[in-house]
């Protein structure tokens, strides 16, 4: 049993109510999500993949995603191509056995097979998320840019790391 919860696996139909409640209970960290959008962006995305059942999720976009989300058009008009992280987030009770950093290594040994260069990202500045700064810095990213999004009411730090 343990070896099937540590398998990175697709993001399939039957995972949508387990990664809708994990990402709700970090709704500050990601946004709140309905059962219709997230089944939406799941759709949308390139490369959905989980570990567990509800231990851990990653949601990314490629640059050619039909997708409104403002920190992902600031990265549009940028960079001509890229895997966008639009949310990474591990259960509290399942922090520590390197679930984040395992979804990465899967995510980069794609995006190099599919000839990306770059992989981006954003991480809330405020509300703070110092812990997260720490993560994308320990695994290579590098600060590229800010905004003010949600007419001021959130600032986030743009991050992109060389593949």
């Amino acid at each position: 049993m343990l070896l099937k919860s540590m398998t990175i696996e697709n993001v399939d139909r039957d995972d949508l109510a387990a990664i809708l409640a994990l990402n709700n209970s970090h709704a500050q960290e990601l946004s709140w999500l309905e059962p219709e959008r997230l089944a939406e962006l799941v759709g949308k995305a390139c490369h959905a993949r989980r570990i567990g059942n509800g231990e851990a999720f990653l949601l990314v976009f490629d640059q050619d995603a039909d997708y409104d989300s403002p920190n992902f058009l600031w990265f549009r008009q940028r960079y001509p191509r890229f895997m966008y992280v639009d949310r990474i987030v591990v259960a509290a009770s399942a922090r520590g056995k390197g679930h984040a950093r395992r979804l990465y290594d899967d995510l980069f040994s794609r995006a190099k097979a599919e000839g990306h260069d770059v992989v981006v990202c954003e991480v809330n500045s405020d509300p703070p998320n110092p812990a997260s700064d720490a993560f994308h810095t320990a695994l290579g990213f590098c600060e590229v840019g800010s905004a003010a999004i949600h007419d001021g009411k959130k600032s986030v730090r743009y991050y992109a790391r060389t593949l």
